[in-house]
C-alpha cells in the first residue's frame, strides 16, 4: 500500500484539520470532534440547518459540500464507518438556529441507526429534527450493510436541492416535503475497475483481474451484480443507461439532471470520454440534460470506476435549486 499519510489511525483527523485550515472562509471544525461546520455564521441565522455525513473515504463528500447554499455541517466517521451519535448530536446543536435541523442520511444500517439516535438526543433538548434516508443505488436490492438499496452519489443532488431551499428560507416542514418528493426520482448505477484500499487495513476490498470490471459495486467495495471483461466506454454507457431506463422510463418529454461521478482514481479524461458517449446515448431518447455535473463528488478512496446518477426533474424549482450559487470547497 502506498499512501501519502502519517499514522493510518490518524488519517481522518489529520485530513479534517488540513481541510479546515486550507479553507477557513468556508468551514471550521468543532473542537474535540470530527464535525465540520460552516464558518459563515451570519448567513445561517434564521435558517433550517442541513446536516449530513457518514464514514470518511468518500471525499469530497460530505465536508466538501459544507457552506452557504448547501450543508450546514458534515459529520465525518472513521474510514467507511458511521459517525457516532454524540458526534452527530454535536453537529445538530452547532447548526440549530431555532428553526430546526434536517438530516440527509445514506441508507447504511450504521448510519441510519446512529443518526436516528442523535435525532432522539436532540429532541430531548427540544430541537426539532427531520430526516430523509437516501437509497438511490439501483444496482442491488439488498447489500452488505444495508436493508434495501444503498445510498450513493445521488445523495449529493439531495444536498444541493435541500441546501438551496434552506438558504432561501424554507421551513423544516417544507424541506421535509421537498426531500420526500425528490427522493424517488434520483437513481444511480456504477461500475468498478478496481477496489478501494482502506488505509487503516492496507487491503483492497476485492480483487479484479486486470481485464475485468464489476457492475453495481457499492462505495465501500460491496459486491455488485455482474463481472465481465472490460469493454469500450460506449458499451459501459449502454449498460448503465439501460438500467436507469428500466427505473426512470427515459423520454425526451421529461427533464433530467445528470451526475457523472468518478470513484476516486478515475482520471477526468476518462470521465469526459464516458460523458461524451453518455450524451450521445441520451440523444437517442431525445434527451439533452437540463443540468449536468462531471467530476469526483462521492468517491471510494482510490477505487477506479464511475457512477451515473439521473434525477427526473418534476418541478422547475428543483432545477433552480441545482443552479443556485453556493460557497463550498467542492461543488
Amino acid at each position: 500500500m502506498k499512501k501519502i499519510i502519517n499514522d493510518p489511525a490518524n488519517v481522518v483527523s489529520e485530513m479534517i484539520d488540513g481541510m479546515v485550515r486550507s479553507y477557513p472562509q468556508y468551514v471550521e471544525k468543532i473542537a474535540g470532534t470530527e464535525v465540520v461546520i460552516r464558518s459563515d455564521k451570519e448567513s445561517m441565522k434564521g435558517k433550517v440547518g442541513i446536516v449530513s455525513g457518514g464514514g470518511s473515504g468518500h471525499e469530497p463528500a460530505h465536508a466538501g459540500f459544507v457552506g452557504k447554499g448547501m450543508l450546514s455541517a458534515a459529520v465525518c466517521g472513521q474510514v467507511f464507518t458511521s459517525p457516532t451519535p454524540d458526534q452527530i448530536y454535536a453537529a445538530i446543536k452547532a447548526v440549530n438556529q431555532g428553526q430546526g435541523v434536517f438530516m440527509v442520511v445514506k441508507n447504511y444500517s450504521g448510519d441510519v441507526m446512529n443518526f436516528d439516535m442523535a435525532k432522539d438526543m436532540a429532541e430531548m433538548d427540544n430541537i426539532k429534527v427531520e430526516s430523509i434516508v437516501v437509497d438511490d443505488d439501483i444496482a442491488v436490492e439488498n447489500s452488505t450493510f444495508t436493508q434495501g438499496r444503498r445510498g450513493v452519489a445521488g445523495t449529493i443532488l439531495m444536498h444541493k436541492i435541500l441546501g438551496a431551499a434552506a438558504q432561501n428560507g424554507a421551513s423544516l416542514d417544507e424541506i421535509a416535503v421537498l426531500a420526500k418528493a425528490v427522493l424517488p426520482n434520483i437513481k444511480t448505477i456504477g461500475l468498478a475497475l478496481s477496489a478501494a484500499t482502506n488505509p487503516e487495513t492496507g487491503n483492497p476490498g476485492f480483487v479484479l483481474p486486470e481485464d475485468e470490471i464489476e457492475y453495481g459495486v457499492g462505495i465501500h467495495s460491496e459486491p455488485g451484480y455482474r463481472r465481465e471483461k472490460i469493454k469500450p466506454a460506449k458499451e459501459l454507457v449502454q449498460e448503465l443507461v439501460a438500467k436507469l431506463n428500466s427505473e426512470l422510463h427515459l423520454t425526451g418529454s421529461k427533464k433530467y439532471a445528470v451526475l457523472v461521478n468518478g470513484m476516486g482514481a478515475t482520471p477526468l479524461m476518462e470521465q469526459y470520454v464516458f460523458s461524451n458517449d453518455l450524451l450521445n446515448k441520451l440523444a437517442e431518447f431525445s434527451i439533452t440534460p437540463a443540468f449536468m455535473k462531471v467530476g469526483n463528488y462521492m468517491t471510494s478512496i482510490d477505487m477506479a470506476g464511475i457512477s451515473l446518477t439521473m434525477l427526473e426533474i418534476k418541478d422547475e424549482a428543483w432545477l433552480d435549486y441545482l443552479n443556485q450559487p453556493v460557497e463550498t470547497i467542492a461543488w
